[in-house]
């Protein structure tokens, strides 16, 4: 189900940030310092680093879980791992994704409609927050 992830982007929601890193040419560091210096609260998920940009960095979303109540779950990672975490943000109950280009495919997308996720595919987290 597509949701109006625009709008709820106002609310200020905790992000979770799935290919989060400390390469500073890469979208995963990119979107992450982009949103944060818009005010949101992004935690870092990347399974090689403890830390991104001196944040402290958790190597999935159920580690990530346990220390923090997210509201949404954005993909900087190739499909397959987008696939891989959308199991386990299934499992969690993190249902409102936003899947940035380049990290979805059809699966991607078949998967995000058979699990009844609310969801944004597409469409780049920056640029929608402007």
């Amino acid at each position: 189900m597509q949701l109006d992830l625009v709008s709820y982007l106002n609310e200020g929601p905790r992000m979770a940030l799935v290919g989060a890193t400390n390469n500073s040419t890469k979208f995963g560091n990119i979107i992450f310092r982009d949103m944060t210096s818009k005010g949101y609260d992004v935690v870092p998920i990347n399974p090689k680093a403890t830390t991104v940009n001196d944040v402290q960095a958790y190597p999935d979303l159920g580690a990530a879980s346990k220390d923090h109540d997210i509201g949404l779950v954005v993909y900087v990672v190739p499909p397959k791992l987008t696939l891989q975490s959308l199991q386990e943000a299934r499992d969690l109950g993190l249902k409102k994704v936003w899947v940035q280009p380049g990290a979805g495919n059809p699966d991607v997308r078949k998967y995000l409609d058979e699990n009844e996720f609310e969801y944004l595919m597409d469409a780049c987290v920056m640029v929608e927050s402007r």
